[in-house]
Order: C-alpha cells, then structure tokens, then sequence
C-alpha cells in the first residue's frame, strides 16, 4: 500500500520541439500539452498510450534530463533516476572502468560503486571480461553490464523505460526478475510499458497518455479496459472497405 503523500507532482507540464516541416523550414510539435498527476511515495505508477504519445519524453522531464515549456513540476526534496542502460560507456575502457564511469553519471559516489563492483561483475556474467575493453563486447555483454550498473542504482522514484528485460533469454529472464522485484519492495517507481500483463501485475494505478494530455487516470483495470477498447475501435476503422 502506498503513502498519500506525492513523491512528485505535475501540473499542466507541456513540451515542445521544433521540427523540419520543409526546406529550411521549421514547425514547433508539442510533445506533452497537458499532462498532470501525482507521484506517490511507495506506490508503482504505469505510464500507458500508443507509440509517439510523448511517454518517455514525459519520463526525461520527471528524471530532470529535459526542462517543460510550460506548466510546474514538485519533486518535494526526492531523488529521482531514470533506468538507462550503457550511460558513459566508452569503447576503449574496461568493463570495469565504464562500470564506475556510468554508475557515477547515474548519480552513485565512485566509492559505492567499488564496493558493490563484485555485485556487478558477478550479475552480469562478465566475470572473465570485466577488465577487457568494451569494444570487444558483444551487444548482449555491453546490455549485461549496463542493467547491472544501473540496477545498483537506488534512488527515492525510479523511472524505467520498457527496460524489463536485456541481453540473451537467460539473462532477460533474470534481469526482468531482478527489476519485478526491486518494483514490488515498496519503492516509488513510474514504468512506462506497452505490455498489459506487466501493468496489471505491477502497478498500483496507471495514466493514459493520449495526444500529449492526460486522458485517464485510475486503477489499472479501468484505465486497460478502456485503451485497450479505444485501440480496438482504431484497428476496426484502419481495415480497409
């Protein structure tokens, strides 16, 4: 059960970037137009709506990485992360070195990261590569350290971007586990998935972002059953005759 206290809140947060709409011709898009809701501390927050909607823009604005054009954000004295896989990673360091690199720009102090590094290496199944360099990587080894990383990552709200599971099947089932958890221990997160299931299983409440604006807010449930019946009436009209 979460704490009715917000974590963060958004009020009417919009965003826009500009973008060619012909030769040297530039038209502005808004990304977000009209988004608000609250955060609250302790309860697990789903972002749902169609690709494009502005959902990971949104995350970006809540992570800090991106500032809105226009409405108030309250982040009431929290510390807030997003899940980002590889931040940092420069090919010709080690494993090692990107490690500490990376888990640095997540916000963790060069110390902690030492200390937690055979956590690391040992989750990510790198132990006979850690010190090669990571060019040498595969794409799956490079995802593998990354998830690692960041999952070491503890902040007051966690943000994650569909990064449910990476890396082979093995390591996707492992990982995606790993992330279920770290969810369900009575932390604040906002998650962003297309996968119903996932949505149903996890969260305490779910928002529908449709057009930039915020179109639903309630249990997951209702807010499913609904997009999912919108999505449904939008495939029926696409069909051709």
């Amino acid at each position: 059960m979460y704490d009715h206290d917000p974590a963060l809140s958004l009020r009417n947060v919009a965003v826009s970037y500009r973008r060619r709409a012909g030769i040297l011709q530039w038209a502005q898009y808004w990304a977000l137009k009209d988004i608000s809701f609250d955060v609250y501390h302790g309860e697990t927050l789903g972002i749902i709506g169609r690709n494009g909607v502005g959902k990971s823009t949104l995350l970006r604005v809540l992570a800090g990485i991106i500032a809105p054009d226009g409405g108030e954000i309250d982040i009431n004295d929290c510390r807030v992360s997003l899940l980002s896989l590889q931040v940092g990673f420069i090919p010709h360091l080690t494993g090692r070195q990107n490690a500490i690199l990376s888990g640095m720009l997540l916000g963790l102090h060069r110390r902690e990261i030492e200390r937690r590094m055979d956590e690391i290496v040992a989750f990510s199944e790198l132990e006979e590569f850690i010190d090669e360099p990571v060019r040498s990587y595969s794409m799956g080894m490079r995802a593998r350290l990354g998830f690692s990383v960041a999952f070491q990552s503890d902040p007051d709200v966690l943000l994650v971007d569909e990064v449910l599971g990476v890396g082979d099947m093995a390591f996707r089932k492992k990982s995606s586990e790993a992330m279920r958890e770290r969810i369900r221990s009575n932390k604040t997160v906002v998650l962003v998935s297309h996968g119903p299931q996932t949505v149903l299983d996890l969260c305490d409440r779910v928002i529908w972002i449709d057009g930039g604006r915020t179109r639903l807010a309630g249990s997951p449930k209702q807010v499913l059953e609904q997009y999912t019946a919108q999505q449904n009436k939008a495939r029926l009209r696409a069909l051709p005759g």
